[in-house]
């Protein structure tokens, strides 16, 4: 896997919209998450900042962000945030492709789940709610795996009572002369 490096310069960053964040309640149970990021893009230059001056104020200041780059087209080294320089680095096969690593010189690291930008809503809370759950043993992939098979099984049940509204396996088994388990014995006995 490649990485593209952004270097453009500080100048030229637009405004950031505010993050779409979730977080465990402080002082709660350590899990394997510290709760979920639902970017509007994959731009990291264009997005980090929103989130790094959220988390600055609740979390003491961000230092660094790790990603993988699966889902990152291109990953700036530093992200300017206001007052100071967060550096950029990225790992692809050490690091879960949904998850975010945020470093503290002062305060520690915060893993957060990454939604995909082109999450609809109702899943991107289920999966917020989930991410910021006390002690929760999942990793940022088992949810979005969860909410993949969750998604499957429920449009496969959408699917089944769409075509027992239309007519499906209901109808053909009252249409048939012989319903399931009649045996026919025609003939002479």
């Amino acid at each position: 896997m490649t990485a593209t490096i952004d270097r453009m310069p500080t100048s030229e960053r637009s405004t950031s919209p505010p993050a779409r964040l979730s977080v465990t309640p402080e002082g709660s149970a350590p899990g394997l998450l510290d709760g979920a990021w639902w970017p509007r893009s994959r731009d990291l230059l264009h997005e980090l900042p929103a989130l790094i001056d959220v988390l600055d104020t609740r979390w003491g200041r961000i230092t660094r962000v790790t990603v993988n780059p699966t889902y990152w087209p291109v990953i700036p080294r530093k992200v300017p945030v206001a007052g100071h320089t967060v550096h950029v680095g990225w790992f692809a096969g050490e690091q879960d492709p949904h998850k975010l690593l945020l470093l503290s010189y002062t305060a520690g690291r915060w893993d957060l789940l990454v939604i995909p930008p082109e999450t609809d809503a109702a899943t991107a809370a289920r999966l917020m709610a989930a991410a910021a759950t006390p002690g929760s043993p999942l990793t940022a992939s088992a949810l979005m795996t969860n909410e993949d098979t969750s998604r499957e099984a429920q449009e496969s049940l959408d699917r089944e009572e769409e075509w027992e509204t239309e007519g499906g396996h209901a109808t053909a088994a009252a249409e048939s002369p012989n319903p399931p388990g009649y045996m026919s014995c025609a003939g002479g006995m």
